[in-house]
């Protein structure tokens, strides 16, 4: 075997596997954000946020209730626009997260599932990112008043006799479920770069998920 042949079969160290999947990671989650922030990224994708099961028994008793005829068509609209415009904001807030992870395990990873970085990801740093972007989730639902009218449906909803009382906070779910779309978004991207060679944009991308296509 020549000396060349020899430089290029170097194995990968634990560094370059843990770059290379911040990387894909970070790419995933930058075009996701991207994606989901344009308007009807959610409301009008398979990632559109749907009303929890619970909450169709309040649109059901409220449909003669003036002011709230259509409040799933209206609530639906203003959650999925809310979600849409922290998109927006999402991506600084996973890289950061992204940054910080320890990849220790990284060749595991590497040659696990095909979706085992998004996984490890969401269970090493969902509840900070939850932390950080509720506050964001809180503001665009605020600036397309769903709160407030959600508020509003429940209280009055709330009112009607013999019905089981509803909680009327809606942040965290909405959270929750835009969290999901990310993440989907994400474990999307990550199975491209590891099916499609042409999705590996940089050289880092290439060496590395060259490694798992053995």
């Amino acid at each position: 075997m020549d000396t060349a042949s020899k430089v290029t079969e170097q194995p990968l160290t634990q560094d370059q596997i843990g770059q290379g999947l911040k990387e894909a990671l970070t790419i995933g989650i930058s075009e996701g954000a991207n994606l989901l922030s344009q308007t009807d990224g959610y409301y009008k994708s398979a990632y559109k946020i749907l009303l929890p099961e619970e909450a169709q028994k309040l649109t059901a008793k409220l449909k003669s209730v003036p002011g709230f005829t259509d409040v799933e068509a209206t609530i639906l609209e203003k959650i999925n626009r809310g979600a849409e415009d922290a998109a927006k904001q999402a991506a600084p807030i996973f890289v950061d997260a992204i940054k910080g992870m320890s990849f220790a395990d990284a060749t595991q990873i590497l040659m696990g599932e095909k979706n085992s970085a998004t996984t490890y990801l969401n269970s090493a740093t969902y509840d900070k990112l939850y932390q950080s972007f509720n506050p964001v989730i809180i503001t665009s639902l605020d600036k397309f008043n769903a709160r407030k009218y959600w508020s509003d449906a429940v209280t009055a909803y709330n009112k009607i006799p013999f019905v089981e009382k509803m909680n009327p906070s809606l942040d965290d779910y909405v959270t929750q479920q835009a969290l999901k779309g990310l993440f989907s978004m994400v474990e999307k991207k990550e199975l491209d770069i590891r099916a499609n060679i042409a999705a590996r944009t940089s050289d880092l991308l290439k060496k590395v998920f060259a490694k798992q296509d053995k």
